[in-house]
């Protein structure tokens, strides 16, 4: 097959793999950015869905005409990988509410409204009230009203979910540090503009492979990746002068979006200078059932 490049950057003939995973779009306000920066980056941090739990990401940032209190908000998505079910869902989203928003001061939850399937935070969310919550009609939502040492925290009681697409990817090869770091802002500013995408990991310094010697703590370096490593073991997939590989995980609510997302990521290298290669999280099938061509996408 004829080599593909853009501008002058080769796009290596394989495909990213993802994989089906459930999520929730959730909307948090605040009285101020302060308030509003902690809370979104607080519940988004760690991504971990392949250890069995969750992660999140920031999707966008609202104005205060666009949420249902009138505040400056943000929309973020919190993600379980599908094989796990709607309650592993319901108990990492609340964990995260509990323990990275509604700690912050001024906060509140409100479901970001393209979801038919609820999950009632109730029970894992609202009875952090210890029995003195209440359900109530306010910003023409029902919410639950949770009373707090600083007042009052409010989350809508029925939050959306929905079944969605997971751990799409795009390598950049870059001859130096300063190109990487580059191209690793670039792309995840221009898949911050797609609708509906996360990068649950900003820009991604250590790409994972599905084989690992310690199981127990998960996935562990992407060795033949590794420039450090080239010249010192057989296999080595490091290109001559590449001295930085940086990794963007897409999650997205559609396939279509991650490869929107992807696409994406991969114009946004257009002339940086030290990008040489672009490539992807392929791993012969093992680690999810989608395959990305990055052909197609581009």
């Amino acid at each position: 097959m004829a080599e593909l490049k853009l501008e002058r950057i080769e796009i290596e003939d394989t495909y990213s793999e993802a994989f089906d995973g459930l999520f929730s779009r959730i909307l948090i306000t605040a009285d101020d950015e302060k308030m509003l920066y902690k809370a979104a980056f607080g519940s988004t941090a760690l991504p971990s869905t392949v250890l069995g739990e969750s992660e999140g990401g920031i999707e966008k940032w609202l104005s205060e005409k666009e949420t249902p209190d009138g505040r400056k908000g943000a929309v973020v998505q919190i993600w379980t990988n599908y094989s796990r079910g709607v309650s592993k869902l319901e108990s990492e989203l609340a964990k995260r509410i509990r323990q990275g928003i509604l700690v912050v001061p001024t906060t509140r939850v409100f479901d970001a409204p393209e979801s038919k399937e609820k999950i009632d935070m109730m029970n894992k969310v609202g009875h952090c009230g210890d029995g003195y919550e209440s359900v109530e009609e306010k910003f023409g939502r029902e919410v639950i009203n949770i009373p707090i040492m600083m007042g009052e925290f409010v989350v809508e009681r029925y939050l959306g979910y929905a079944k969605g697409v997971m751990g799409g990817t795009v390598w950049f090869f870059c001859k130096t540090q300063d190109a990487a770091l580059e191209a690793g802002d670039r792309a995840v500013e221009a898949v911050s503009r797609i609708d509906g995408a996360i990068t649950p990991f900003d820009v991604c310094s250590a790409g994972s492979k599905v084989e690992t010697r310690y199981p127990e703590i998960g996935p562990t370096t992407n060795h033949p990746y590794c420039p450090t490593l080239k010249g010192k073991i057989p296999g080595s997939k490091v290109p001559e002068g590449v001295t930085s590989i940086p990794e963007m995980v897409i999650n997205g609510i559609t396939i279509d979006v991650v490869k929107e997302a992807m696409k994406a990521a991969i114009q946004s290298a257009v002339g940086i200078k030290g990008v040489v290669k672009i490539s992807a999280g392929n791993y012969g099938g093992k680690l999810g059932k989608h395959k990305i061509y990055l052909r197609d996408v581009v």
